[in-house]
């Protein structure tokens, strides 16, 4: 027989057992589903937090307190009280750059009427909003006047604002911050994207100092902006020569580390790939899981059509064609299933990536490879009971009840 006669007969023996050739081919439904949805969203998620990465541009450079050995202190997640105000001001002072905003972070409960959350507070200067892209949506940001005299005003995130239910016309009325009253003078436009960027309070960083943390001079970390992103790297040598003298190391204890976007990039793409890897194996599991129902199935398949292909190799069919017969069918389960799959992980990644704000990714390399691994799953779970039939005596098989 041709493969075409194969394929028909195939699927007109599925068709005699709809139910349980659906529930044969859910194992594999679910396997594929999975490994095209977490691959998509691994890779929308890396697309969303790569593009916030670089709308900051490439001439942006972050100070971190700890050495760049101490882990997630170069990510800009340290803790150590290694970086000062002082250090902010000598980086200003330097040539080629264009701006510096130090940043101290702190998490408060923040009261607005009768609605209330918890939320980072994020003290800094004025010239934060320039380097980090934050748009305006009403009102101001923080600015000199307010820094140099220590003003409790504030500037809401989007979600932020949202979540107290303050709006532009609460521009000037007063939001408890820690039990302490600031005046909202700005309200900021949504950035979306990865992360709670937009669920986070703006203000004065001498302000944070003086009411959350007992005046201490450090920062969690200085971001700097330079002037010609040609000259990034003269810039990181001259700050690291700078702080070196102001903290008296010598470039093996240093306790700062500087970081700059394309090292964030490569880090992040680094360790998104390794998770995007490491999910699509563990989704993977449940292919295997699917593979050994169709051998299962098609193992009870033989069982049940011994006396047929009795019949088939008494009037001449061949070993081969009772070993095509049985693999195409397997192999017709596994693509069908993995067809399924393949559509319902698009529709899923497609859902989910919505919600999360970063869109649709579509991989045809991921497609391409969920539908290879449901042929090998068919052939290599497939050929063993069709080897099994293929070798069936044909008198033995024609005898058998």
């Amino acid at each position: 027989m041709n493969l075409l006669e194969l394929v028909r007969l195939a699927f007109g023996r599925l068709r005699t057992s709809r139910l349980r050739s659906a529930l044969t081919m859910l194992g594999v439904i679910i396997g594929v589903a999975s490994v095209v949805a977490l691959v998509s969203v691994g890779q929308g998620a890396t697309a969303g937090i790569t593009s916030q990465i670089q709308a900051l541009g490439t001439n942006l450079l972050t100070v971190n307190p700890g050495s760049s050995t101490t882990g997630l202190t170069n990510l800009g997640f340290g803790t150590a009280d290694t970086l000062t105000l002082d250090d902010a001001s000598a980086i200003g002072q330097l040539s080629g750059i264009a701006a510096v905003a130090p940043q101290l972070t702190t998490s408060k409960l923040i009261i607005a009427g009768t609605k209330n959350e918890t939320t980072t507070i994020v003290g800094t200067t004025a010239d934060y909003a320039s380097i980090r892209n934050e748009a305006l949506y009403q009102g101001s940001f923080v600015n000199n006047a307010s820094v140099e005299n220590s003003l409790r005003v504030a500037v809401l995130g989007a979600t932020a604002a949202d979540n107290l239910g303050l709006t532009a016309a609460d521009l000037g009325k007063d939001i408890t911050i820690g039990g302490i009253p600031f005046e909202v003078v700005g309200l900021l436009q949504p950035k979306g994207g990865v992360g709670n960027q937009d669920d986070q309070v703006f203000a004065p960083l001498t302000a944070v100092q003086r009411q959350f943390v007992g005046g201490k001079g450090t920062v969690n970390s200085i971001f700097v902006s330079v002037a010609d992103k040609t000259d990034i790297n003269q810039a990181k040598a001259e700050i690291t020569a700078a702080l070196e003298q102001l903290h008296g190391t010598s470039g093996t204890n240093d306790d700062f580390s500087i970081s700059d976007q394309s090292q964030l990039l490569d880090t992040f793409s680094s360790i998104s790939g390794l998770l995007s890897l490491l999910l699509a194996g563990i989704a993977s599991i449940s292919l295997v899981v699917g593979g050994i129902g169709i051998m299962n199935i098609m193992l009870v398949s033989v069982r049940e059509r011994t006396r047929e292909i009795g019949i088939r190799k008494a009037i001449g069919a061949r070993g081969r064609d009772i070993l095509a017969q049985f693999l195409i069918e397997a192999l017709t389960l596994s693509v069908l299933g993995g067809l399924f799959g393949i559509a319902l992980g698009v529709v899923v990644s497609a859902a989910i990536g919505a919600v999360a704000g970063w869109g649709f990714q579509f991989s045809v390399t991921t497609v391409v490879a969920a539908v290879v691994f449901s042929l090998l799953v068919g052939v290599v779970f497939g050929v063993w009971p069709a080897r099994q039939a293929a070798r069936l005596d044909p008198i033995a098989a024609l005898r058998y009840e």
